[in-house]
């Protein structure tokens, strides 16, 4: 029992010891500190669905998100002079258009965590609606954690733009 007890002692001993204290781990990630990532998708063509009755297009997201982010979208309205510099004109999705008295679309959105759905509804037959609604289309997808999404006017790109402080889209 004296050798049990002897053996115990010295294993608690000479695990016990410390040594130098190691370097310091990487940062751990801080909600406040985690930034919006943007994406801008050019040529973007729509293709109309007989069983849906919808103008659809797929955009994979290059990562897996998480299901607490949020995803936006933005629309590219058109081009506008500025103090003479050309500007684009970015509208949130969802975004109405009155095609004629009677004719309206809209264009919407869903996500997954892998990738966004950008659709066009409308109260007509889509499958006549003009190439200019449907045919190389420009849109910015942009995600927001959750935790910081109290921080901006999300119907605002430039809002977002500047409350994230985002410095570049990068193009998919």
């Amino acid at each position: 029992m004296k050798k049990l007890i002897a053996i115990l002692c010295l294993t608690v001993t000479l695990t016990a010891c410390e040594g130098d204290q190691g370097p310091q781990g990487l940062p751990g990630i801080n909600a406040d500190e985690y930034a919006a990532l943007s994406y801008e998708v050019d040529n973007i063509d729509f293709e109309y669905f007989n069983d849906t009755g919808l103008q659809e297009a797929i955009v994979p997201l290059p990562y897996d998100i998480l299901d607490s982010d949020v995803v936006l979208v933005y629309r590219l309205e058109g081009i506008v002079d500025i103090d003479g510099q050309p500007t684009e004109t970015w509208s949130p999705l969802p975004q109405n258009f009155f095609i004629s008295d009677t004719d309206t679309i809209q264009y919407i959105f869903n996500h997954t965590y892998a990738d966004v759905q950008l659709l066009i509804d409308g109260n007509f037959d889509l499958s006549t609606l003009a190439a200019s609604y449907t045919q190389n289309q420009v849109f910015r997808i942009v995600i927001l954690p959750a935790d910081a999404l109290s921080k901006t006017n999300t119907s605002n790109l430039n809002s977002v733009i500047n409350t994230y402080d985002i410095k570049e889209f990068v193009k998919l």
